[in-house]
């Protein structure tokens, strides 16, 4: 059986595929990171709805961005499957891994610890998804990778979170959130393509293993995903503030400033 390494492109359809994928990203990122803003301006026992949402719509963000940029890969000389189950479980894996750094976040007390788990944890929900959907993707060989440059990848993703997650708890405004957003995109987006970097191809000419083309499935639930995102900033929107708390300090006695590096005694 001849077998060759198969060019990869990641970008067959030039930059429109990773625009749409950053912008995906950051909306999720914006809605999430405000989400969690929100939660934290409450008392604890009334933040989990706020968190939860948050959850969802940072890993819906995640999700789709993921394959809004798969779209673009193109594996010359083979077509390319998503095995549905697999792809399904990517955008839960998402949702579930960023809601567990979201939750220790939101009640933890706040420092540096509380920071540097949630960020990690937030970050590592990313890679796992990424992953998870690249082991959903089918090929007529068989795919491999760089484990040096996987690592890279996962420290990319978890470095990005916490410096988002860092500036979502310090810094107050919509400029402020805005900021974290377009971190976050970048954590997310490059996370993505340093990880492709490590993908290589070895076709042998079989059949790829079952599943479906990502015009099939992925494009219609893309669509689905971001009119569940569009809703979720639309509660974020219309849902008024709570007019019983004296702004943050009501919800906070004590302002949040997590230092990026604790002063020794």
């Amino acid at each position: 059986m001849h077998t060759h390494t198969a060019p990869i492109d990641g970008f067959h359809y030039g930059w429109i595929n990773p625009v749409l994928s950053y912008v995906v990203a950051c909306l999720g990122a914006a809605l999430g990171l405000r989400c969690t803003v929100r939660a934290l301006n409450l008392p604890p026992r009334r933040r989990l709805g706020w968190l939860l949402l948050g959850a969802a719509e940072i890993g819906c963000g995640i999700w789709t961005m993921h394959f809004l940029a798969m779209l673009g890969f193109n594996v010359t000389g083979s077509t390319i499957l998503y095995n549905v189950p697999l792809t399904l479980c990517s955008l839960l894996l998402a949702i579930t891994v960023c809601g567990l750094g979201i939750l220790y976040v939101g009640y933890r007390p706040r420092g540096l610890s509380t920071l540097l788990v949630g960020g990690t944890v937030m970050g590592l929900g990313v890679a796992a998804m990424h992953y998870l959907g690249m082991a959903a993707m089918h090929v007529q060989g068989q795919v491999s990778y760089d484990m040096s440059i996987v690592a890279a990848s996962v420290a990319i993703a978890v470095a990005a979170s916490t410096v988002a997650l860092w500036m979502t708890l310090n810094i107050t405004g919509l400029l402020a959130s805005l900021a974290s957003a377009l971190i976050a995109g970048v954590a997310v987006v490059a996370m993505h393509y340093t990880g492709m970097a490590a993908v290589s191809v070895v076709l042998d000419g079989g059949t790829p293993g079952g599943g479906l083309p990502a015009s099939q499935f992925i494009t219609p639930l893309a669509v689905a995903v971001l009119v569940l995102l569009s809703l979720g900033g639309i509660v974020l929107m219309l849902s008024p503030q709570d007019s019983s708390l004296s702004g943050r300090a009501a919800a906070r006695p004590e302002p949040v400033r997590v230092p990026l590096f604790e002063r020794q005694r």
